[in-house]
Formats: structure tokens, sequence, C-alpha cells
């Protein structure tokens, strides 16, 4: 949901009609005017700005912020979150090893994004032994996700044997684990490829507290992205959908375009380095990925990035939020 996907407007309608909206803070400056030049300070900027922005839309609903492990500056990210009065971060893409002493005592919550009982003991581990910590909630992102993948890419195309249900339910012992020694409930939410009301009421019925669900708010009229992004999903067939390797070092999922044909045969030229992500070097990435993404938010589909959860092929048509939350858990 990021870069620009899900900013102020889109969490905030999510938080206003009853769920926890999140704001991805992936470049979420790109459209300040000195993002070209200060782009820490854009972004940070950019962040405080659209958590104000989403908490007056959302009328005292909740609202949290993705923040990726794998950013450069994610120390000062996570501390902009807290003073900006964020009531969640969720953190993935690497080990979010360091996230609770950069909140401690702030009134943030926090949650680690885990594709496996593996990762989740290990997350939840380290924080207990060397933050004397545990997590407030814990996301469980399966293989249909969309964005970046805990996965191989090997894993990926034999997506059937990956047993998503029997790791979520390992994973919600780790959590009962943890909540008895600190004393709380640590909810548990599915996520990915979570598309229909069968798929919420499944997970619900599996003992999951809650959802998340990405790609079917990209096409709401309220989602932050240009109208040319969501009609890429809109217009998209199953056979559309592929994983691309990302310069993040993780597999990714997103809608087949010419920009991945034209990667896919030649390297484009890396004229400009926005010092996004800590694993990237611009002599031998293959792409640049900030520009990927803003090229295809601000509507530019053809030579952008799109990223996408394996349903997005669903998509028929634009609906407002309330009528996606109001499907979603009308079986519940």
């Amino acid at each position: 949901m990021g870069v620009g996907v899900s900013r102020s407007n889109l969490a905030g309608s999510v938080a206003k009609s009853g769920g926890i909206g999140v704001i991805s803070g992936a470049q979420i400056g790109y459209d300040e005017p000195d993002f070209e030049t200060n782009n820490l300070n854009a972004n940070l900027r950019a962040l405080r700005k659209h958590i104000s922005k989403a908490k007056e839309i959302s009328n005292g609903g909740i609202i949290g912020v993705n923040l990726m492990v794998a950013m450069n500056n994610y120390e000062e990210y996570v501390k902009e979150c807290v003073n900006s009065n964020a009531d969640l971060i969720i953190s993935g893409a690497g080990i979010p090893s360091k996230l609770p002493s950069f909140t401690k005592g702030s009134n943030v919550k926090i949650a680690p994004i885990v594709s496996s009982s593996k990762a989740c003991s290990l997350v939840l581990k380290i924080w207990d032994k060397k933050e004397n910590a545990t997590a407030d909630l814990i996301v469980v992102e399966g293989p249909k996700a969309g964005g970046h993948l805990g996965f191989s890419k090997n894993d990926l195309e034999d997506i059937k044997s990956i047993d998503y249900d029997k790791e979520f339910v390992e994973i919600l012992e780790i959590a009962k684990f943890y909540g008895d020694k600190y004393n709380k409930h640590i909810p548990v939410v599915a996520a990915g490829g979570i598309s229909t009301a069968e798929d919420v009421a499944k997970y619900i019925n599996i003992g999951a507290d809650g959802v998340q669900v990405g790609t079917r708010f990209v096409t709401t009229y309220e989602c932050d992205a240009h109208e040319n992004y969501k009609n890429t999903y809109i217009n998209s067939n199953f056979d559309d959908i592929e994983i691309i390797q990302s310069p993040v070092g993780l597999p990714g999922r997103a809608i087949h375009n010419k920009f991945i044909d034209d990667i896919s045969n030649n390297r484009p030229t890396i004229t400009k380095c926005y010092n996004c992500i800590s694993k990237c070097n611009p002599k031998d990435t293959p792409y640049c990925i900030s520009k990927a993404l803003i090229n295809a938010v601000s509507g530019d589909v053809e030579n952008g990035l799109l990223f996408c959860g394996a349903d997005a092929y669903k998509s028929d048509k634009l609906r407002s939020v309330d009528d996606v939350i109001s499907e979603l858990t009308s079986l519940l």
C-alpha cells in the first residue's frame, strides 16, 4: 500500500468506518515540494501531516502506520510516529528487533508482521529477552498478500505447499504463551489474500481476532492512489498477476505491465538514488523501487510498479470504504 496508496484519506476513512486505518510510511512525502532535495525531512513532515489528517477524518478512530524495517532511518520514522500520536506501528520486511526500545515510554502499540511460527517465535523471544516487552498485536501475513512477501520465490511458485492455516494456529499458541507471561491478551490478525466475507469468517472461526485487508481497499473512492492505478486492478485478469523480485531483497506480487517487461529485458539507468532501502545499492539494483512506485501511484501505470494481492483481479468496480467493510463483515 506504499508508496502513497494508503495515506490519510484511505486510512482515515477506514478508521471512521470502524476498522484500524493504516498509513504506509514508505516514501510518504513523494509529492512534497522538497522531496527530491531533502528526502528524509520531506517524508517525516508528510508522515506527521498524514497522521494528523487521518485522525481528523477518522473522528476518533484508530490510526496505525506500517514501517518497513528495511527502510533507511527506520528509528527516525518510528519516533516521528510516536511524536505524532499514532496509535499503532506495524512493522515487517525485516526483524523489528529494536522497535520496543524506540517506542518505550509512549502509548503507541507495536505489532510485528510475520509469515511463520518460526519468525513469530524469534521476534517475540528477542523482544522478551532484550527489551522485556512483547507485542500488542501480531499480523500473520500469508503467501497471497500484496507487495513484499516473507517467502522465497521458490515457495511462492509452489504456493499450495505453504500451509498458512497451520502456521496461523501455531502462532495463536505463541501469542498465548507470551500473553500469559505479560498478563495480557495479544490479538492475532490474519492477512494476505483475504477478500471475501467467507475469508473473514473462516479466520475469525479459526481464532483470529481480526483480519488485515489491503487489496480490496485500493479500488475504493477513498484510496489515495491515482484513478489509473485503481483501474489497473479493475481491468486485470488472473494471469496478469505475478511474482517479481524487488530491490528490497524480497519477492513481491504485482500486476504485469510494460514496466515489468522493460526491467526483464534491460536494466534501467538509475539517475537518482532516494536512499530509501538499507540494502539497496544503485550500482547493482535491478531498478529504483521508489521511482517505480511513485510513477504508479501518480498515474503513470505503464512505467510504474503495480503491487497487488493475489485477488486483485476480482475487483470489478469502485466502491466506498463503507461498502467494502459491510461486505467483508456480513457473515459475522
